[in-house]
């Protein structure tokens, strides 16, 4: 026999036991965003690589070590997504979307890194992402946020997360504030972990949001970012706050919390927990002005945010088990051709109503199949043989209360389940 072909590692399956719940929660991201007037835009997979490496930046950690690149037939070098920023970006500019124009965009897809599995971390993951557009105020800003507030509330997982706030200021202040966190740095270079040598001179701002303990006392005693904002920033940023003040919104200021990539700007945010371990991150987002520029556009002002699926669904079984099942309303069982030629008709009329209806197929009988009724975790069974076809009636029986078994004329068998719909 031939050797089992696996799944690729970090690249996960998601079960029938597991989609109910990820269901669940697109439905409420759908629906939340379409509230806030926000449209929904689908992009390739594949870009070319070139896309990513002008926007992420050559000396990140995702375009030196993370992307699954790949020359095709023509030579040309493609990547597979490794997030959804730039990818939205670049058809907004492609098709015409941004120029002069406000935009409320949103996305839900998988996303590829080649990163170290673990839990709440894939090699192939699934993000939501919303991007806006057009507008450069603080009021986009809280719009935002609130925005991701009102999701996390929806899913039932507010409780459960707090919401860090921090400004990066403008590309001139956070230049000066580098030269500033390089010379700390450097003092203390002996005192750096590798990854952070590394990132010294090519990117330090990374080094603020190092999770390693060893770096947590040089990193709490570096200069803060926050006290080196120009006017416009801090002005930008203080109003921010009072908005989300005003909408009764709690949050906390974190100066190490940054970006390591330079088209950030002014605003950065993210949702976090304590409750899935090392990858505590369930949302994160900021402003990115000079990005649309950056990648061919007109100058256009632009913030967005990213909610990991993973970890989001990993928080909902945690705090919310009951969500994780999918069960059907009715296991349908017949006893005989006759009666399976007739359930059949009676099945659909109770999908068309909204019901979710399994019907046995392959035979048995009805105590085999009310075995795999109970096993269904169907709400009741249905049971139709030959007594009941020739009284033109039907069974139904409860399968998770103690009531007595029913008989119904099949006439009335919508109307009675119509009734709870």
């Amino acid at each position: 026999m031939a050797n089992a072909i696996q799944a690729i590692r970090g690249m996960n399956d998601i079960l029938p036991t597991e989609t109910s719940l990820w269901q669940y929660a697109e439905t409420i991201l759908r629906n939340t965003l379409a509230s806030y007037g926000y449209q929904e835009i689908r992009f390739p997979i594949l870009e070319k690589t070139e896309l990513f490496k002008r926007s992420i930046g050559e000396v990140t950690d995702i375009v030196e070590k993370e992307m699954y690149t790949f020359a095709d037939r023509n030579d040309d070098s493609l990547t597979m997504r490794p997030e959804g920023t730039a990818g939205c970006v670049r058809a907004g500019i492609e098709h015409g979307l941004l120029y002069h124009q406000i935009q409320r965009l949103w996305y839900l897809g998988p996303f590829f890194r080649y990163e170290r599995p673990q839990k709440g971390r894939c090699r192939q993951f699934h993000q939501l992402g919303a991007e806006l557009f057009g507008i450069d105020t603080p009021d986009a800003d809280a719009e935002l946020i609130l925005l991701s507030a009102k999701i996390l509330e929806k899913l039932g997982l507010k409780s459960h997360i707090s919401l860090q706030l921090n400004s990066l200021g403008s590309s001139q202040s956070r230049a000066n504030y580098r030269e500033e966190l390089i010379r700390y740095l450097t003092l203390h270079q002996a005192d750096l972990d590798e990854d952070s040598q590394r990132r010294l001179l090519s990117n330090p701002l990374r080094i603020l949001d190092s999770k390693n303990p060893a770096m947590q006392e040089l990193i709490q005693h570096a200069p803060k970012l926050i006290d080196h904002l120009d006017d416009d920033s801090e002005k930008h940023f203080t109003k921010l706050q009072d908005y989300l003040r005003s909408a009764g919104l709690t949050f906390t200021i974190n100066p190490c919390l940054v970006r390591g990539l330079d088209y950030y700007c002014k605003t950065v945010f993210e949702w976090v927990t304590n409750e899935l371990g090392a990858q505590g991150t369930v949302c994160a987002g900021g402003r990115y002005d000079p990005l649309i520029e950056q990648l061919g556009g007109k100058p256009t002002p632009a913030l967005g945010f990213a909610m990991g699926m993973e970890r989001m669904t990993l928080l909902l079984q945690q705090t919310h088990p009951h969500l994780a099942t999918d069960a059907i309303d009715i296991y349908f069982m017949t006893d005989g051709e006759a009666a399976f030629a007739r359930g059949i008709v009676l099945a659909n009329q109770l999908r068309d109503i909204g019901l979710r209806v399994l019907q046995h197929c392959g035979g048995g009988s009805l105590k085999n199949q009310f075995k795999k009724a109970d096993k269904s975790n169907a709400k009741f069974a249905l049971i139709l043989g030959e007594q009941e076809l020739q009284t033109h009636s039907i069974a139904i029986k409860s399968l998770r209360e103690n009531i007595p078994q029913t008989m119904l004329n099949q006439d009335e068998l919508v109307g009675y389940f119509a009734l709870d719909q």
